[in-house]
């Protein structure tokens, strides 16, 4: 056969692969959203069947084949929509031969399984529910690391199949530099009088929470075409197929903190936007996704945090919901709010942190994944290890383990290497943003009456519609003319809270 005809094979072939991949995504959404709760051993097996297909039609030696035929024939241009999608395919297809496919199913129905145990035991207060299927994850992707032995760190593969030619040596002396940056910061600003934020702890119906959410959204582009939101015990975004990227939110039971469920909607349409906005001749082939974990995160800290905490955007949807919520926020006035939902303090909750200590909460985990996958950390050991580095980091002490080392879902289910793409997100939403205000910047007088409608077409045709063409190095380069470099984000946070708290 010729070339081209391989080609043509080959993304067949990869088109095949994605909608596997899509079918797990339908079966893992309706496991967190709607699935009964005795359904979970059966859906864990089907999960650990899909998966285990997917591993097998990527790695088998046609793919091989396929790909030495394509490569060899000089026909690729550089810099081609082919020539990354060969590249892409090469690169799953080599980490996939490495990996046994009954290893990988075996990850997949363990983390099904851990992830369920999780639902129930956060609200139970109970780690002992978790903490076998913990460890047999952690197990298994020590396993997986031993296939790579040409990492330095167990923790070095995975970190690199989210953010390819990431590290933990890299991530280290990255995550010193923001410390060295950050905690002079901090403490200036909570050395000055705390606003009050007990307002946003009052009655706010869940109805009328989702109602807003969804108006919002509407708002700032999401596409209810090809999308819509939903409630799950952990926020997530998932894609089930082209037209078809959803996202979930959630509400406090008590339905106190409207902020909550509103800041983790909006961070959610960072990442459904990203993907609804992906090239359409991309879908079945793995250009049709991100181009890392970090360059996603970068979407969702941008549109939750720089926008959604923005001065511009509560000018036009504060009256409105104080409209929503009557009684609530009538004694609130603007700027009072805007004080409040930008507050510092150290708190126990990650999802709940302010922009300043967020990234002392995703240091704290970085560091203890690192010493599970090291083995110098048992799991058995893993609340207590919790609770200290959080009194030592943050002078904080969760109560009980439901607000200590349950209160993420990320290693539960399955999500090993990626906590610390929130703090390349969080860089990056800043250099993003700067490249964009450089290069159009009428951006930012619109963005003061709220108009986003111009920073998403930007941010869509020079990050979105891409997908994963480029590596995320490569993506960065174009984008903002450098390196991965947290000056913007440092600027950005010393311009905002200096003007905030009068530094």
């Amino acid at each position: 056969m010729s070339w081209t005809e391989d080609l043509a094979t080959l993304k067949a072939r990869t088109r095949d692969v994605q909608d596997l991949g899509h079918t797990l995504a339908v079966l893992n959404w309706d496991q967190e959203v709607l699935m009964p709760p005795k359904g979970g051993p059966a859906r864990g097996r089907m999960i650990g069947v899909i998966s285990r297909l997917m591993h097998e039609r990527i790695a088998d030696q046609k793919v091989a084949s396929l790909l030495a035929s394509v490569e060899s024939s000089g026909k690729l241009k550089p810099g081609s929509d082919d020539a990354a999608f060969v590249r892409l395919t090469r690169r799953f297809h080599e980490h996939a031969v490495r990996v046994p496919t009954e290893l990988v199913a075996e990850m997949a129905e363990n983390d099904s399984r851990s992830q369920q145990a999780w639902v129930q035991a956060r609200p139970a207060n109970d780690f002992s529910l978790v903490e076998p299927l913990l460890a047999r994850s952690v197990e298994l992707r020590r396993r997986v690391s031993e296939y790579f032995p040409e990492h330095a760190h167990p923790l070095d593969t995975h970190i690199d199949a989210s953010d390819e030619g990431m590290t933990v040596a890299i991530l280290r002396g990255l995550f010193r530099q923001l410390r060295y940056e950050l905690v002079p910061l901090v403490q200036a600003v909570t050395a000055k009088p705390a606003p009050d934020d007990s307002f946003l702890n009052r009655k706010f119906p869940k109805a009328k929470q989702l109602a807003f959410s969804n108006k919002v959204l509407a708002r700032l582009g999401y596409d209810f075409e090809a999308g819509r939101l939903d409630e799950s015990a952990h926020p997530f975004t998932t894609t089930l197929g082209a037209g078809d990227k959803r996202i979930t939110t959630r509400v406090h039971a008590d339905e106190h903190d409207v902020l909550y469920s509103l800041m983790s909607t909006i961070h959610e349409f960072g990442h459904g936007t990203y993907e609804q906005n992906i090239k359409e001749e991309y879908d079945g082939t793995p250009m049709f996704a991100g181009a890392s974990s970090g360059v996603h995160e970068s979407q969702s800290r941008l549109w939750e945090n720089v926008v959604g905490r923005s001065r511009g955007f509560w000018s036009y949807w504060y009256p409105r919901l104080q409209r929503t919520f009557g009684k609530a926020l009538k004694d609130v006035d603007l700027e009072m709010f805007l004080r409040a939902i930008n507050k510092v303090e150290t708190s126990l909750i990650r999802t709940e942190a302010d922009e300043l200590t967020y990234n002392l909460h995703i240091i704290i985990r970085f560091d203890l994944e690192c010493q599970l996958m090291e083995g110098s950390l048992a799991v058995k050991d893993l609340p207590e290890a919790w609770h200290a580095r959080y009194q030592s980091d943050l002078g904080q002490r969760a109560p009980d383990d439901r607000n200590g080392v349950m209160q993420d879902v990320h290693w539960y289910g399955g999500y090993w290497g990626v906590f610390h793409s929130y703090t390349l997100g969080n860089i990056l939403s800043a250099q993003f943003y700067a490249a964009a205000l450089q290069q159009q910047p009428e951006l930012a007088a619109q963005l003061a009456v709220a108009k986003t409608g111009g920073l998403h077409r930007w941010m869509k045709k020079h990050i979105y519609q891409h997908g994963a063409k480029y590596t995320p190095a490569e993506l960065v380069q174009r984008v903002t003319g450098g390196p991965l470099s947290i000056a913007p984000y440092i600027a950005y946070l010393r311009e905002k809270y200096g003007e905030l708290y009068a530094l």
